[in-house]
């Protein structure tokens, strides 16, 4: 099956890169490197984007989305500009990461899983990230962590973001 979707030279480029560094017949050990690269350059990973990492790694393109979905790093459908994750997990709960989720779905209008109609911000809801003293924590775009998210600095930072993406 030859599936339609371009990768850009670049993605594809970084996705040699990923698989050279293992032996030729465990290739599929680039798979979670091919869907970042992937989601990366398209901003989430389609069943085409699934399809195509699958025939480039010479893997069942089920076990391409296995991984896809298994993983919450991973954007299976489209998304915001701006992907924000706050940690729910029980150590951010009880320094009121409730109180901040909640600020946030107020604010922006949405709940967990939802995107806001002008296609800026997209909420999700996070396990862990491993910065427990730090709570509330939030992600953005799943490389910036954000902490000590009090309602004053999540505002702030959404009119950053806002900004930033009016500059853009």
């Amino acid at each position: 099956m030859t599936t339609t979707l371009q990768l850009s030279d670049k993605t594809l480029a970084d996705i040699a890169r990923n698989v050279a560094k293992y032996p030729s017949e465990q290739k599929q050990s680039a798979v979670m490197a091919a869907l970042i690269a992937a989601q990366t350059e398209l901003g989430w990973v389609s069943s085409d984007v699934i399809a195509t990492i699958a025939q480039i790694l010479e893997m069942p393109t089920i076990a391409v989305d296995e991984v896809a979905t298994f993983y919450n790093m991973y954007n299976t459908k489209k998304i915001g500009k701006y992907k924000l994750v706050i940690c729910t997990n029980l150590p951010c709960q009880l320094t009121h990461g409730e109180t901040a989720a909640n600020h946030l779905k107020k604010t922006l209008g949405i709940g967990f899983n939802e995107t806001t109609p002008c296609g800026t911000f997209t909420l999700k809801e996070g396990e862990c990230m491993g910065a427990c003293g730090d709570s509330p924590v939030m992600l953005v775009n799943d490389k910036r962590m954000c902490s000590f998210m009090s309602q004053e600095k999540i505002d702030s930072l959404l009119s950053e973001l806002r900004a930033e993406g009016k500059a853009a």
